[in-house]
Parts: structure tokens; C-alpha cells; sequence
């Protein structure tokens, strides 16, 4: 369970935590509307745990759904399993040929979800992070234009 336990809260812990103190933040603040409260587990809205371990109330995971945001507000890594949509999305840049002159052009990138940099072909739709397949990524930089402008 936990060495100590707080019946106003109904929590159990092991790092000496009182009530009235603020729990560390990964178990306490709610990352959707910023709820940062020592009864954020006690209250009466449901609580999820996102993928990265940071807490959000589900209230709040709804509304990020809504607008179609899926990372986590703290970490920017994936929310959710987002397998099916990074597989839509291979489909449409697979559909969505680039022009000539951006065919070869290559960007840096760091990936959200597994945090590995990497430089990969530049595509106006997204750019897919080579190790883990995600496009939960941010260019960094971008890299020569073309592969001619390198012979130069």
C-alpha cells in the first residue's frame, strides 16, 4: 500500500507526504486545465493517466479530443495510441507526391513520442520519425534544399 496513508484524501504514499502538502507532480496536476490540488484524486471528476504518466482529468481529455489535440500538454508526447491515425497517415503521404524541386530535400527532426533525433525527406504533409513510426515530430532544422545544392 503505502507507508503513509491520509484519510481526508484517501491516499497512500511511500515519499513522507502530509496532507495539505503538494504531491509530486507527475500524481497530482491535471495537465488539461491546470489543476494543481492536493484532492485532485478525491474530487468527483474522473482522473486518466496519460500514456507518459502525466494526470489529466478526463473531462479535459475530452476537450483535447474535441480539437483534435493529441499530445500531452507537458511533454508533447502521444496522449493516446495513435497506431491507426499514423497509419491514415502514411496512406495520404504515400498519396501525396512531392514536387520535383522538394524530392530530395532532407530536415532534422525530433521525435515527441521516443525523443531520438534523425534526418529524414522532407514532406509537406509530416515527417514520420524512423525509429519508432510516429508522426509526433518537430523539425529542428532543415537540411540542403536538394541533393544537387550539396554537389555544388
Amino acid at each position: 500500500m503505502g507507508k503513509y496513508f491520509c484519510e481526508k484524501c484517501n491516499f497512500f504514499d511511500d515519499d513522507n507526504w502530509r496532507h495539505g502538502q503538494f504531491l509530486p507532480l507527475r500524481k497530482m496536476r491535471c495537465v488539461g486545465c491546470e489543476s494543481y490540488c492536493v484532492y485532485l484524486f478525491d474530487s468527483t471528476m474522473d482522473i486518466s493517466v496519460l500514456h507518459c504518466g502525466h494526470t489529466i482529468h478526463l473531462e479535459c481529455l475530452n476537450e483535447m479530443r474535441v480539437h483534435h489535440h493529441f499530445a500531452c500538454p507537458v511533454c508533447s508526447r502521444s496522449a493516446c495510441d495513435m497506431t491507426d491515425a499514423w497509419q491514415k497517415l502514411d496512406q495520404e503521404v504515400a498519396a501525396t507526391p512531392m514536387p520535383e524541386f522538394y524530392q530530395k530535400k532532407m530536415v532534422w527532426i525530433l521525435c515527441n513520442d521516443c525523443g531520438a533525433t534523425s534526418s529524414v525527406r522532407f514532406h509537406v504533409l509530416a515527417q514520420k520519425c524512423p525509429g519508432c513510426s510516429s508522426y509526433n515530430t518537430r523539425e529542428t532544422r532543415g537540411g540542403p534544399a536538394t541533393a544537387a545544392c550539396s554537389r555544388v
